[in-house]
């Protein structure tokens, strides 16, 4: 049976749960305030501790790649076992990779995150446009042809982001604007959302307005870090997304994974992040 689309599947998600994705970023400094060991079993147990909590509650979790595998192959069976385990409750589950390089190598990071029956494939993935937006192409058919979704770093909230996302190409287009039409032009006539998103941070400002980016015309969902402990609120979502607040997935790590190690103080402090985030994306 054919899978519905990565869009199609995470605006359901949004609709039934609230437009939050919950990260799970098992930092030092969060293991040890879960007295939780730094080694492969205090991960296992701090990431599959927010599944318990929020699974099948949320529209999405991101486990962030980079913190597991910090710990060899250990941490990396682990991220495998927390994709799966986010499979079996029915969440969305987009892996924080960030990958992106050129030609075979970009198929093999396709292959590992995109294709149907290896361990590592979530629901999406994180991608890194910067050597060339044509050199995610791999990436882009192999998700498409599985009903997954990426998500392309466009805007970021890093204080070095606007070296390169702010840059001028010699026709005056910025190199976040670019990225942004090409990730409109897949999209293009999908409904409700298409599945190439893009990286937008939450505390970026008027960024988008300053480099001439038009996240509407995206038609794709918008993947914004920053919201809640990081500092964005319902008044800085609304001047970074203006219009486009209804494709935004929220995401929020510290302002959740603080309230642990308890499930029912993660699930509670999940359950008010969603219903801010849908305050200040979706208005009544």
């Amino acid at each position: 049976m054919t899978r519905p689309t990565f869009g199609a599947r995470l605006a359901d998600a949004m609709d039934a749960h609230g437009p939050l994705c919950v990260g799970i970023d098992p930092h030092p400094g969060l293991l040890a305030a879960w007295d939780l060991a730094d080694d492969a079993a205090g991960l296992r147990r701090f990431a599959l501790t927010v599944l318990d909590a929020v699974g099948g509650r949320v529209a999405a979790v991101k486990p962030q790649s980079a913190l597991f595998e910090r710990h060899g192959s250990a941490g990396v069976a682990v991220l495998e076992e927390v994709v799966a385990a986010g499979r079996e409750t029915g969440t969305l589950v987009v892996v924080d990779a960030k990958r992106g390089d050129i030609g075979s190598t970009m198929e093999g990071y396709a292959d590992a995150y995109l294709r149907d029956g290896s361990p590592l494939a979530g629901d999406a993935l994180t991608v890194s446009p910067y050597l060339g937006f044509g050199s995610l192409d791999p990436a882009v058919d192999l998700a498409l042809a599985t009903g997954r979704g990426l998500f392309v770093l466009c805007l970021t909230s890093n204080k070095e982001g606007h070296e390169v996302q702010h840059a001028r190409t010699d026709d005056g287009v910025s190199v976040a604007a670019a990225v942004a039409a090409r990730a409109a032009a897949i999209n293009a006539g999908a409904r409700p959302l298409g599945s190439v998103g893009l990286v937008v941070g939450a505390t970026v400002g008027d960024a988008a307005q300053r480099t001439g980016t038009d996240l509407t015309r995206v038609n794709g969902p918008l993947l914004a870090p920053g919201v809640g402990a990081q500092g964005a609120g319902a008044r800085e979502l609304a001047a970074v997304f203006g219009p486009a607040r209804h494709q935004v997935l929220a995401s929020s790590s510290r302002g959740v994974l603080a309230a642990g190690p308890g499930v029912e103080a993660l699930r509670s402090a999940a359950t008010k992040a969603a219903d801010e985030a849908t305050a200040a994306l979706r208005p009544s």
